[in-house]
């Protein structure tokens, strides 16, 4: 008992296994296999490490982004002439990432708490008994009095009086002065897994070069000042269209970076989307048009509080970071290399395969891969006291010796080859 656990012990720490191969001279299944290792070898270039940069670790950024507007807008409503600007046309002031530009607007001025009659087609009746007295209607103004106005034929509410009338939209848009308007981004985006910093004012960019540059794609792309009209032209809209019923477009600022060649190079992108809707498609065919919301301005008159109601069409802006910056990195190298190795394995399986199951002398390349035993082959070598595999060995020597033949065993010299007369 104590030999054989020494015997075993001895065997796992100095003995070493590897497995059996057998070398088939065949076209068809060779050209087969070279053909599956390039393919995986072009995989494992072309696509992990060219196209995924499957040697380089990735991050993201953490980044914060503030605007500033700049314009100034004139309006002429029935001989009112009025100024707007940035503290009049924007919301909210603040410079957030997100924010509106007001281009169009219905304006209802001199409101006061009181009764009077509703919109036609809001509340219409023909008696009192139409207006259920303390009730409200989800399009409408206020709260139903029961009382039904003879000349108006709608129903009379407690509310802001007059109530606003809104079914007539000006056209065009008021304030098409916001096309001129121009808009300032400034972005810092910071990588922490590698410790980098940057800002959308890169080297080059300077007081001199922002107060005189105006962005455009080919010639000024670094510049971060946005002229409005030309923001909505490339996110393939009409300024006019926009302007009118309002909308929302996605100013996208990409930070895609190669931090293996110097960090200068890491500059960003912008690219700009409309976000609302299709601009192919008619007013008519959406249910819902434009983008707009009510604020309100309270005063005291006479004693009175009074508001000036505005309904606000204008275009939100969401400006939108993206980032994904790339480093060499040991770790996902050695990964990528490992997994493609193991992927050359799918040329062993299919050329076995072929050869098992598919090649007309399948039978005889079993033979020669698969190694089998029977019960009285192991009795015999038990009992001579010989391990099998040497069995063999001698008994293909002692065949051989006799001029047997050899290609029926498969562990002999002459089953590792196919013979000329098995070749034809």
């Amino acid at each position: 008992m104590k030999n054989q656990i020494t015997n075993a012990i001895s065997d796992f720490f100095f003995e070493y296994e590897t497995p059996r191969q057998v070398l088939v001279r065949n076209r068809r299944v060779g050209v087969v296999c070279r053909l599956i290792q390039l393919g995986v070898l072009a995989y494992i270039i072309g696509w992990v490490f060219i196209y995924e940069k499957g040697y380089q670790s990735t991050d993201t950024a953490v980044s914060s982004v503030f605007t500033k507007m700049k314009g100034v807008g004139y309006t002429n409503v029935n001989g009112s002439e009025r100024v707007w600007d940035v503290a009049d046309y924007v919301f909210p002031p603040q410079g957030d990432s997100s924010f509106v530009v007001m281009t169009n607007y219905i304006i209802t001025e001199g409101q006061k708490m009181g009764k009077c009659p509703e919109l036609k087609g809001k509340q219409n009746c023909n008696s009192d008994a139409d207006c259920e007295g303390g009730s409200f209607k989800r399009t409408g103004h206020g709260q139903m009095t029961g009382v039904c106005v003879k000349n108006t034929t709608t129903c009379e509410v407690l509310a802001w009086c007059p109530v606003e009338d809104d079914h007539n939209i000006p056209d065009p848009p008021l304030l098409m002065s916001a096309e001129n308007y121009t808009l300032f981004i400034k972005n810092s985006v910071t990588f922490p897994l590698f410790g980098v910093t940057r800002s959308n004012l890169v080297e080059g960019i300077d007081a001199d070069y922002i107060s005189s540059c105006l962005h455009d794609p080919k010639k000024a792309p670094l510049c971060p000042i946005f002229r409005l009209g030309d923001i909505v032209k490339l996110s393939g809209f009409s300024f006019e269209t926009i302007a009118r019923v309002g909308g929302a477009i996605g100013i996208v600022v990409d930070w895609t970076c190669n931090l293996d060649v110097d960090v200068k190079h890491c500059k960003p992108q912008y690219n700009f989307h409309g976000l609302y809707g299709n601009p192919a498609e008619t007013d008519k065919a959406r249910a819902s048009v434009g983008y707009n919301f009510r604020y309100a301005k309270h005063y005291m008159e006479d004693k009175i509080q009074k508001r000036t109601l505005m309904k606000v069409f204008g275009i939100r802006f969401d400006i939108i970071v993206q980032s994904l910056a790339r480093k060499f990195d040991i770790i996902p190298t050695l990964t990528a290399i490992g997994s493609g190795v193991g992927i050359f394995g799918v040329a062993t399986v299919v050329c076995d395969l072929v050869l098992l199951y598919l090649l007309p002398k399948r039978e005889f390349y079993k033979n020669m891969k698969f190694k089998y035993t029977d019960t009285q082959t192991q009795q015999d070598s038990e009992s001579l006291g010989l391990d099998t595999s040497v069995y063999y060995t001698l008994e293909a020597n002692a065949r051989q010796a006799q001029g047997t033949d050899q290609s029926n065993d498969p562990d002999s010299e002459a089953g590792s080859t196919e013979t000329e007369a098995s070749k034809k």
